[in-house]
């Protein structure tokens, strides 16, 4: 049982629970242990914070010494945006690959790995999955971590990723509400706008996060975007029409509504992070999601007293913070629950009759489910001519700047993949006008494989193709971001998304595996 500091009152103490900071470094500092002491009661692990599981579990005992019941949040969608395999890339295909292979069954048991990873580790929250439907091909920020741009679609695999994940102990936040997915503005940036008319949004954005919540998925975050069919006001994340009118009554969701960060420019360069965080909470937000670029002990002092002070002048019912942050409360003893189930579950002989059929996904060792998802999600195109590569070639990577939900410290591609199965391989990293040029001279008489991300988002990438498919007609094509635009090459892989494990997926069909 957790016993806080003496001297801190139940406004303070409520004002740090409702808090998710983020801190830099693979230990604990001194201030967050402190903080937890008297009444914080979240904590968000970021890619900086992680160095291995070994080192990860140590660091949430390390947290639970100081408070047993703390939750320890994390953005691990697996795909595109891991932090727990930060510096080699996930061994989880992400959503749209998942999407592209539409077996519920399969993203179940993905996201429930992910979640018996996760648990093992330490973590209980995952900030995860994303329930936008990507309607807009132009999206910067979502694309590939989209189920995909079917409503049904996204629906019916959200619901899959929710169970899978909760069955494992881990709570799952269902991202982003009321929908990200038609937007054009990376709201890390600035203030993304859907124009959508209602009915348009309840049909489409609306249904993966009904699902979900029948799904019973224990927390949903909010998004920093402007839906003025909904509020022409505030931005979601601020808005009591979204989250208390449309999402607690007219949706019948009663768990932990999270933030997005407070620190995406959106927010941040509005209404400013303390204001902002005010505003979050009287809408209805349960808990303040900050850290992914604020993360010292000054930023939690901050919103604590911005909190605090508005109770005290009125701007914030004290019984509207009080209810958030027995919202966290409820949220840290579901978890305790859950995971004791889970591992029970884990412990308990499977029932005769009841083991996989042969050849079927279920049938896939555990620790493998990742591999055979990203298999499944390829679609092959121009297989039936190619001989597969026994020389070493050299991989053009044709590399847009990378998205900050993802980040820059990820690996991407299949150069190291391909590596191993073909030493030798060549590699090179190109952006801009001259790509195409540039990848041509430094293959040599290399054959090439040029791996794109989003090829349609993108005109130079596209004109690079241009370049290198008119002076090599046989280099192979790799697409790694959504495929809109129209497959060629002489062999045409789609991967559905940029993990390690779909990179080895596709360099197994490169070299004849």
């Amino acid at each position: 049982m957790t016993t806080f500091a003496s001297g801190t009152d139940t406004l303070t103490r409520d004002a740090l629970t409702v808090l998710q900071p983020g801190f830099p470094g693979t230990t604990a500092p001194d201030w967050l242990l402190r903080r937890l002491g008297e009444g914080l009661a979240s904590v968000g692990l970021f890619g900086r914070n992680i160095a291995s599981p070994g080192q990860l579990a140590s660091l949430t005992a390390q947290l639970r010494a100081e408070r047993d019941d703390v939750l320890v949040a994390i953005d691990e969608e697996g795909g595109d945006v891991t932090r727990l395999e930060v510096r080699t890339g996930s061994s989880f295909p992400g959503n749209h690959a998942l999407g592209a292979v539409d077996d519920v069954e399969l993203t179940r048991l993905v996201a429930h790995e992910l979640g018996r990873r996760l648990a093992a580790c330490g973590v209980n929250l995952n900030w995860a999955p994303s329930a936008d439907v990507n309607s807009n091909p132009a999206n910067p920020v979502i694309g590939v971590r989209s189920f995909g741009a079917d409503t049904g679609l996204v629906a019916r695999h959200t619901a899959a990723y929710v169970t899978g994940l909760q069955a494992a102990g881990v709570a799952a936040c269902t991202k982003h509400f009321p929908g990200h997915g038609d937007t054009a503005v990376d709201s890390h940036h600035a203030l993304p706008r859907i124009d959508a008319e209602l009915p348009v949004l309840h049909r489409r954005e609306l249904a993966p996060f009904r699902a979900a919540i029948t799904a019973g998925t224990r927390a949903v975050m909010s998004a920093h975007i402007l839906v003025p069919a909904l509020d022409p006001d505030r931005p979601a994340t601020l808005s009591p029409r979204i989250l208390t009118d449309l999402l607690r009554h007219e949706l019948g969701y009663d768990g932990l509504i999270v933030t997005d960060g407070m620190e995406m420019r959106a927010i941040a360069g509005t209404y400013g992070i303390e204001q902002g965080s005010v505003l979050a909470i009287a809408a209805g937000a349960d808990a303040i999601c900050v850290g992914g670029g604020l993360s010292d002990d000054a930023t939690v002092r901050r919103l604590r007293d911005a909190l605090v002070a508005a109770v005290r002048s009125g701007e914030l019912p004290e019984e509207r913070l009080a209810e958030a942050a027995e919202r966290v409360r409820g949220l840290a003893r579901w978890t305790a629950q859950a995971q004791r189930a889970a591992a029970a579950a884990s412990e308990a002989p499977t029932e005769p009759g009841t083991e996989p059929a042969a050849g079927t996904v279920g049938q896939a060792g555990r620790a493998d489910v990742g591999l055979v998802a990203a298999r499944l999600a390829l679609r092959v195109t121009g297989a039936d001519g190619f001989v597969p590569l026994t020389e070493p070639p050299y991989v053009a990577a044709l590399t847009p700047v990378a998205n900050i939900a993802v980040g820059d410290e990820t690996p991407w591609g299949l150069a190291a993949e391909l590596s191993r199965k073909l030493p030798g391989t060549g590699t090179g990293s190109f952006t801009g006008e001259d790509a195409g040029r540039a990848a041509l001279a430094a293959a040599g008489e290399r054959r090439v494989v040029a791996v794109v991300r989003d090829e349609h988002r993108h005109p130079w990438m596209a004109s690079a193709l241009d370049t290198l498919l008119a002076d090599r007609p046989d280099t192979i094509v790799v697409e790694m971001g959504i495929p809109q635009a129209e497959p060629r090459g002489a062999l045409h892989i789609a991967t559905h998304g940029a993990a390690r494990v779909c990179g080895l997926a596709a360099a197994e069909v490169i070299a004849g595996e």
